[in-house]
Formats: C-alpha cells, structure tokens, sequence
C-alpha cells in the first residue's frame, strides 16, 4: 500500500516538475517575443507584460527547487527577491506610465502582441489548472499558491490583449498605459502575498 501511495506521490511530482518546467519554458520564449513587440510597437503594456515574464521564471525556478527537495531557508530568500522584483516591476511601470500618459505618445498596433497575449493566456490558466490538481493532490502548499500566480499571469495576458485591441480597433492610444497600470496593481499585490510566504 504504501509503495503504492509512494508510486503515485512519485508521479504527481514528476507531473509538477513537468508543468513548471513548460511554465519556464513559455515564459522564456515569450520574453524574446514580448521584447521584440514592445519595442516595434512602443508599448508600455507589452513591455510591463514581458517584465511580468521574467519574475514569473523567478517563481517557477523557486517551484521547481522546492519540488527538487531544496531547504526552506533558501526558499524564503528566494521568495523575498521574488517579491522585490514585482515591486522593482510596479515602480518602473508606473514611472513609465505616467510619462507616456503625461506626454500623449501613442503606440503603433501590435498584431504580434496581440496574437502572443491570447494565446498566452489561454496557455496560462491551463497550466495553472494543472499546477492547482496536482498540487492539491500532493498537499503541496508551494506548487498550489504558484498555480495562483499562473492564474494571475493569464488574467493580465487577458488586461494586457484589451489594452492592444482597443488601441489597435477603437484608436484608444491611452488603453496601452492603462492596462500597464492593471499590471502594476497586480505586481504590488503579489509582492505584498509572496512576502507573507
């Protein structure tokens, strides 16, 4: 029975170094593409999101040593630059927002950004409904709140493709710098969670 139980538990967590991994993966590609939109396009939102993409390979890595038997000290200071970097993110895009918004510069369309943001976040929460199964089935507390993290990155995916979208369709050139400041809200709000950790 218990060889058994330790079979299963074996799997599951072969299972979430899998789903982290291509968490790591995505976000990895994505930070080359979202460079590249964001400086075609010029756009705050594209550029904040791509910031979001490397703290979110931060998190993963964290994941994936925690998952690999790692101590809970390293852990913690590994959480605490995580949490640095999201407020690290919040100060730049909101120093970068407020100059865009205060200048009126309007960003070019982004088909590229748009097109990597759904896919993006159609990839995110299914990762994330991974992570959150296998996690919960391990009592795995780590790889559960992480999943909470995907979340959050396919729900600003969804901010950062409404930003472009009214951009690119209504000419609503202000909606790029809102949706960078949806993602400022979101990066104070995990620092301030993965701090408690």
């Amino acid at each position: 029975m218990t060889s058994t139980a330790d079979a299963a538990g074996a799997v599951l967590l072969r299972r979430g170094r899998r789903l982290e991994a291509a968490t790591l993966a995505w976000n990895v590609i994505g930070i080359m593409v979202l460079a590249a939109a964001a400086i075609t396009a010029r756009s705050v939102a594209l550029a904040g999101f791509g910031l979001d993409s490397l703290i979110e390979i931060g998190a993963s890595t964290v994941v994936l040593w925690e998952l690999s038997g790692t101590g809970e000290d390293r852990q913690r200071r590994a959480l605490h630059l995580i949490a640095a970097a999201f407020l690290a993110l919040a100060a730049y895009l909101t120093i970068q927002t407020v100059a865009v918004l205060a200048a009126g510069y309007h960003p070019h369309h982004s088909r590229v950004g748009i097109a990597w943001t759904a896919i993006t976040a159609l990839v995110m929460f299914a990762l994330a409904y991974g992570k959150k199964r296998v996690g919960t089935a391990l009592g795995n507390r780590v790889l559960t709140t992480e999943s909470r993290v995907t979340v959050i990155d396919g729900l600003l995916a969804c901010a950062v493709l409404l930003g472009l979208a009214f951009n690119a369709v209504l000419g609503w050139w202000w909606a790029d710098p809102a949706a960078g400041l949806v993602i400022v809200y979101y990066a104070v709000r995990e620092a301030h969670a993965v701090g408690k950790h």
